[in-house]
């Protein structure tokens, strides 16, 4: 598992956990309450649309864009 800062004002850490062998990774901000399941086979479009959409549920439009790019990135670097 890592954890990540994202250094935004409302957030202050995110965790992500990787499942090699089922190829998924697991994305958590506790302090929102919230999670996500992204599989390995989603485009990356596919990936920030879905990371937005549910991030826009918990934070403002803005600050989602900013974390869903964040995310997107550390995901895709593991």
């Amino acid at each position: 598992m890592k954890i990540r800062r994202a250094h935004l004002p409302s957030t202050d850490m995110v965790f992500i956990y990787e499942n090699k062998k089922e190829e998924y990774s697991l994305v958590a901000i506790p302090e929102k309450q919230w999670s996500i399941m992204v599989r390995y086979e989603e485009a990356f479009e596919e990936v920030d649309e879905k990371l937005l959409q549910s991030l826009t549920k918990v934070t403002e439009q803005e600050k989602a864009k900013l974390l869903a790019g964040k995310i997107r990135h550390w995901i895709t670097e593991m």
